[in-house]
């Protein structure tokens, strides 16, 4: 899915070959701004939110209303993005009230898109305003676009946000994503057509990838987006850190990490994925099955995306042995303090769980085997000065089973790897 670029439309449009209307709605943007108007002539804070719940979100389409669900969007976090950012939303006024002469050429992709694959669902697709916290997403049927982000360009006033949005929305502005309409369309429009997302790295690039190549089979381009511009010249090297981090369910460093380090080519795992699925239609002998295998691959399934991911070629490594090394890297559990092999005394009132590797910030700790009945833990001291260890604290009971886990679902080493989870599991005298 692509979070922050993506396709805008408005009116209506009709796709002959599909024998039925599309709908593209732009609805959603003339009442934004009709809310917006509205909203400007009080500072009074009751009456905006009854503005933008009234004049935005009580007529909002069926696209505003998954949009909100999705993104668990609210008619105050509306109001405050008003008030905090007024310059940024009278910039881009006019660019999101144009967007419609830029979508007339979507229809003929469409209809290709069709014949390449029959079985193509019909989709809506409804631009929208958010709160600036996504330029597009999809949801079920649905082409979802955040219009505040996509109409950027180097006439938008970013002077009122922290450095590290300023930064990210310069950057992107600098893309000209408002030129890419039709394609950044195209590809979220595969997306409606996919199964669910990727369970790790690997998963996920193949579910973006996807959408990347068959657009581009479509209308015979690539994203003008750093990961495209970067990925060529960088091939060898991206390719070999991806492959240490295929199995890795935490997608932060791949994807969606456009507001992180300016120095980082962010969202490097839809290159990744792009180039699987190419390698991939370049050994099919039926290319149109070849297209109907990406798309209607169960990405949540381990063994249906490595099965893809073998057939492609891409790695000169088995994915075996790929995940072998994956594992043997992940950080663990190397000892408890104090012992717990024998009953432990009661006066006991702190737990110490050592790591193999440094540690990150986060943290996840579960009920064990034995549930709420056998939960210790009434507190944490902490990660410790190396981020080696990390110590709870606990009340005890005399004779008493206890248990919990640490999961890997929250701990996870510095280089992001989860740690192998481990229960937590003893009794008192």
């Amino acid at each position: 899915m692509m979070k922050f670029l993506c396709t805008l439309a408005c009116g209506l449009l009709c796709i002959s070959s599909f024998g039925q209307n599309q709908r593209v709605s732009a609805v959603d943007v003339t009442n934004f701004w009709m809310a917006h108007d509205s909203i400007a002539t009080t500072t009074d804070s009751l009456k905006q939110l009854d503005y933008i719940q009234r004049l935005y979100i009580d007529k909002g389409s069926n696209g505003l209303k998954a949009l909100i669900a999705v993104k668990e969007y609210t008619a105050p976090e509306w109001v405050h993005a008003l008030r905090r950012y007024p310059k940024f939303w009278r910039s881009i006024r006019a660019n999101t009230l144009a967007i419609q002469t830029k979508i007339n050429g979507v229809e003929p992709y469409l209809a290709k898109f069709k014949q390449l694959y029959p079985a193509l669902k019909p989709a809506g697709i409804y631009v929208t305003i958010g709160a600036l916290r996504t330029g597009g997403t999809t949801k079920d049927s649905l082409v979802l676009i955040g219009a505040e982000l996509v109409a950027t360009d180097s006439t938008t006033d970013l002077s009122e946000f922290p450095e590290k949005m300023q930064s990210f929305l310069r950057r992107y502005s600098k893309t000209q994503p408002a030129k890419s309409l039709v394609l950044l369309n195209v590809h979220e429009y595969v997306h409606t057509q996919e199964n669910r997302y990727g369970t790790n790295v690997l998963g996920q690039a193949v579910y973006e990838g996807t959408c990347d190549f068959v657009a581009q089979l479509l209308t015979n381009q690539v994203p003008a987006l750093p990961y495209m511009q970067y990925g060529p010249a960088h091939e060898r090297a991206i390719k070999q850190r991806f492959q240490d981090e295929l199995f890795n369910p935490d997608f932060d460093r791949w994807f969606y990490n456009q507001t992180g380090d300016a120095d980082q080519v962010p969202d490097l795992g839809y290159y990744m994925g792009y180039m699987i699925c190419k390698a991939y239609y370049g050994r099919a002998t039926d290319k149109k099955q070849a297209i109907r295998d990406m798309i209607e691959l169960d990405y949540t399934s381990d063994q249906a995306v490595e099965q893809f991911v073998t057939t492609s070629g891409y790695f000169p490594v088995s994915l075996t042995k790929l995940r072998a090394a994956y594992e043997a890297k992940r950080p663990t559990i190397v000892r408890v303090w104090p012992a717990l092999t024998q009953p432990v005394d009661t006066t006991v009132t702190e737990i110490r769980i050592v790591f193999s590797q440094p540690m990150d910030r986060y943290t996840a700790t579960d009920y064990g085997s034995g549930g709420k009945a056998e939960w210790p833990i009434t507190g944490r001291v902490g990660f410790s000065a190396d981020r080696l260890s990390y110590t709870y604290k606990v009340t005890l009971k005399p004779d008493h089973q206890y248990s919990f886990w640490v999961n890997g679902g929250g701990f996870r080493s510095v280089d992001g790897r989860p740690l192998k989870s481990y229960e937590v599991r003893f009794k008192t005298r």
